[in-house]
């Protein structure tokens, strides 16, 4: 595996948003484009991680948002928007982001780790097998809030 190095991002610097504004697309051909004040608010959050993969040379080559959050049953974490560059797949990458994040999520005290993941994607769903997650037999529901301008 190269020599890949996850750690989180906590300030929303220009590095950060340009490699989020290059990575996001290739998750989501429909996510609005996401803002300096976006990534500030995940950043300053303390309820979301935002974690970079850098390679070698620096470079941001992945991100993988973690949300940790208590509820009555418990801490619970999230696991969403994991995104690897095209030209970095096949290296770990992904691996070594979920990797991270799953330890973070047992430091934090979660007794759940969940994530979704679209049935197309197959080499994601074979890493998230490979690395001990379970299909769970649930009913996703979603309400989709449309944003509207107000000008």
């Amino acid at each position: 595996m190269p020599d890949i190095h996850v750690e989180e991002a906590n300030a929303a610097d220009p590095e950060l948003l340009s490699a989020i504004i290059a990575l996001v697309p290739q998750l989501s051909a429909s996510a609005p484009p996401v803002t300096a004040s976006d990534l500030d608010e995940i950043c300053e959050s303390p309820a979301t991680h935002l974690f970079v993969a850098r390679d070698e040379s620096k470079k941001i080559v992945g991100t993988l948002t973690l949300a940790v959050f208590r509820i009555p049953t418990g801490v619970r974490a999230w696991i969403e928007d994991v995104v690897v560059a095209t030209d970095a797949r096949g290296r770990g990458v992904g691996e070594k982001l979920v990797r991270h994040a799953i330890e973070h999520s047992i430091a934090a005290g979660a007794r759940t780790v969940d994530l979704t993941s679209r049935p197309s994607r197959h080499d994601a769903i074979k890493l998230y097998e490979k690395l001990g997650f379970e299909r769970y037999e649930t009913n996703v529901f979603r309400f989709v809030v449309e944003r509207k301008n107000s000008g």
